[in-house]
């Protein structure tokens, strides 16, 4: 079901949104992250993800999210925790209300030789080794929430 652009803006003011965000990482302990076109964090470096459909298992979103956003399901999958990520602005790109979303972080690796495509949200996919994300501006302070010391943050 998918709801009118007035109906989701209610929501968005009156509830937190649940979605997955997919730490991916490769072989050389690279994350990958995308560049957003789109609010929230658009203009920003951030973890690919999605909200969680209405009657969606866990574990059908985290396919789609991966399929949708990267072009390829993940091989594995583990949840690290639920971030909390609140924003002044939303998607719908509406005045006077921001957006809050309970994050299930998901630590995800991708089989061998996979092709990753950025679907229309993203310009750009790129890998990061952790010490660059965690110093650049141009990485969202939601995305290097999911590194900082705290041990069930660690990748």
């Amino acid at each position: 079901m998918k709801l009118s652009a007035d109906d989701f803006a209610l929501v968005i003011q009156s509830t937190p949104l649940v979605s997955i965000d997919l730490l991916v990482c490769n072989a050389r302990n690279e994350i990958l992250l995308g560049y957003r076109r789109n609010q929230p964090a658009s203009d920003c470096w951030f973890v690919p993800g999605g909200r969680i459909r209405k009657n969606e298992m866990l574990k059908d979103a985290v396919r789609r999210v991966a399929q949708v956003e990267l072009g390829v399901e993940p091989a594995s999958w583990e949840l690290l925790g639920a971030f909390d990520h609140i924003y002044a602005d939303n998607a719908l790109g509406r005045e006077g209300f921001g957006t809050h979303y309970v994050a299930l972080g998901c630590r995800c690796s991708l089989p061998p030789g996979s092709d990753i495509v950025p679907d229309a949200q993203h310009s750009e996919l790129r890998w990061w080794a952790l010490d660059e994300l965690m110093q650049s501006p141009l990485v969202h302070i939601n995305t290097k929430r999911y590194f900082e010391d705290a041990p069930a943050n660690k990748l």
